[in-house]
């Protein structure tokens, strides 16, 4: 005896594969999500729509930073209190919000959108490092400061930007890492604790 097929709703489907493409979202994740939006918070569901519409149409890269802005100029880049002769190169606007946070850092930035990764068929073009390249010899910065993530990607994209750089005489710089504020050496895993005594430094 065959199996009735079970009735679904082609625009259900659709909603399905669209939430699939956002980061971590399995098939299983993305059918809860629709079913919660479509059965218990169509408000949101509609409010939802509207504001990634909106966003499409209205958010774009700055012009001098690569970062996300609704006009030509970010915030940031259009401030007058940011020191343009500091240039801090960031992975993701993820990274450049949290060294944001810090408040320890007043320059200005460049957020990549990515990293290198030629497994993944990710290269220079790909993450702008010619837009990187005129913004970095503009005449106003002074020092680049590397601040891509400690990954295999994140080092590779760090030691390329580096070398493009240094053959064209601009200084650059690269974060430290080493033992997190607070934390207890017993409890440090040997790689950190190994660079954290290579980067160490004069008291």
């Amino acid at each position: 005896m065959t199996k009735e097929p079970v009735p679904t709703a082609q625009g259900l489907e659709r909603l399905v594969e669209a939430l699939r493409v956002l980061p971590g979202v399995g098939p299983k994740s993305a059918q809860r999500m629709a079913y919660q939006l479509l059965q218990r918070d169509r408000a949101g569901a509609d409010q939802l729509a509207v504001s990634l519409r909106h966003a499409l149409d209205t958010v774009r890269h700055c012009a001098k930073c690569n970062n996300f802005t609704e006009g030509e100029l970010c915030s940031l880049c259009e401030s007058s209190r940011r020191d343009s002769t500091l240039l801090c190169i960031v992975e993701t606007p993820a990274d450049l919000a949290m060294v944001e946070q810090t408040s320890s850092y007043s320059g200005m930035y460049f957020v990549l959108m990515g990293r290198l990764s030629p497994l993944d068929g990710v290269g220079p073009r790909d993450i702008g490092l010619d837009r990187l390249l005129a913004r970095a010899t503009d005449g106003e910065v002074q020092e680049v400061i590397l601040a891509t993530n400690f990954t295999n990607e994140g080092e590779a994209t760090a030691h390329y930007i580096a070398e493009m750089l240094r053959s064209r005489g601009i200084r650059v710089s690269r974060i430290a890492r080493g033992v997190p504020l607070g934390g207890e050496l017993e409890y440090v895993d040997a790689g950190t604790l190994s660079q954290a005594l290579m980067e160490r430094r004069a008291l």
